[in-house]
């Protein structure tokens, strides 16, 4: 899209949209915005994040068609494979709505879109403190806090995370929260190691052989990263698969110290609370929690890299693709 075109769109009353078109090709197109209802937020983006997880099998064109009721974004349009306008981190500020959200910063759910509208109760204000570029965060601290919850980790714990990308940084932050908690992060990439440290947990590039923890996470989204997850639990330990495969088959022994040790392996996914706090939390408490959270400046160093919303396109194949350096990647409006 042109700058011309951009320009046309604004004034006109459309905004503009990331779209994924065909497999690792996306471009931005015109979005229209509707006139405003009761309840409803037009919100000016300020900053949106890349999930590399998901938005990578939407990128390839990976989600098979059993998978696509539970990969839709809330405000997503288009079907998958393609064309799809898709992503759920978007942070931006208040320009029409309730007066008392007017001004403010909001996080939504919401692709990547210059501007849009939004109900107000799918937008949750951001806590003063939180940077509204650190806010693209809640998302993931959302999806980490839930596994965190499905762990049942306590005081004193020994904690492995296997795979410290942002999800499983963010869990490692969370469990070295909990008292006298010894966490681990196991990760190839030495790069990530002052990071884990920063955040209160020791980093190690493989397994060191203890086979002792009593809570591991999973979040490589590989076979290896889950053997040796596997490799790390103690006995009748709790192992948290966070990892979404999309499409791909994954092989994992189910024999051997798996099986005499009386390892229990849990799915963690964020489209549901906890049942065990079912009753008391919804998803918008989650998501304000998850919010306040994200007031710790040390969490900044997990955004490394940062790109203009008009380079997106051209630039999702780097941002993307397999063994991509960095960690989360926003995007500036």
């Amino acid at each position: 899209m042109t700058a011309e075109t951009a320009a046309e769109c604004r004034n006109i009353g459309q905004a503009r949209a990331v779209w994924y078109v065909a497999p690792a090709q996306a471009e931005i197109r015109a979005a229209p915005l509707p006139e405003g209802g009761p309840g409803e937020l037009l919100v000016a983006t300020r900053w949106s994040a890349v999930s590399r997880g998901t938005e990578r099998l939407v990128f390839a064109g990976l989600n098979d068609a059993a998978h696509r009721a539970a990969m839709r974004a809330p405000m997503q349009e288009g079907e998958f494979p393609f064309p799809v306008k898709y992503g759920y981190c978007a942070v931006g500020r208040v320009e029409d709505g309730p007066p008392n959200l007017v001004g403010r910063d909001v996080f939504a759910l919401h692709p990547h879109q210059d501007r849009f509208r939004v109900p107000a109760a799918l937008a949750t204000p951001v806590p003063e403190g939180v940077p509204a570029r650190r806010a693209t965060l809640a998302a993931n601290m959302e999806t980490a806090l839930n596994a965190l919850w499905d762990s049942g980790a306590g005081a004193g714990d020994r904690i492995v995370v296997v795979g410290a990308g942002l999800v499983g940084l963010l869990v490692a932050f969370l469990a070295a929260r909990l008292p006298g908690a010894e966490v681990t992060a196991i990760d190839p990439d030495p790069a990530r190691a002052g990071i884990a440290a920063a955040l209160g947990a020791r980093w190690r590039a493989e397994p060191d052989g203890r086979a002792d923890a009593d809570v591991v996470f999973h979040t490589s989204a590989t076979a290896a990263g889950l053997e040796a997850a596997v490799g790390c639990c103690g006995q009748e330990a709790r192992l948290i698969e966070m990892s979404w495969y999309g499409d791909r088959k994954v092989s994992v022994g189910l024999g051997g110290a798996f099986h005499s040790r009386r390892i229990a392996l849990v799915s963690s996914q964020v489209g549901s609370v906890p049942t065990a706090r079912r009753p008391r939390w919804d998803f918008a408490r989650r998501r304000a929690m998850a919010l306040a959270l994200l007031a710790d400046e040390r969490l900044d160093a997990l955004i490394t890299d940062e790109v203009a919303f008009d380079d997106l396109p051209a630039r999702l194949g780097r941002i993307l693709g397999e063994g991509a350096p960095g960690i989360a990647t926003v995007i500036r409006y």
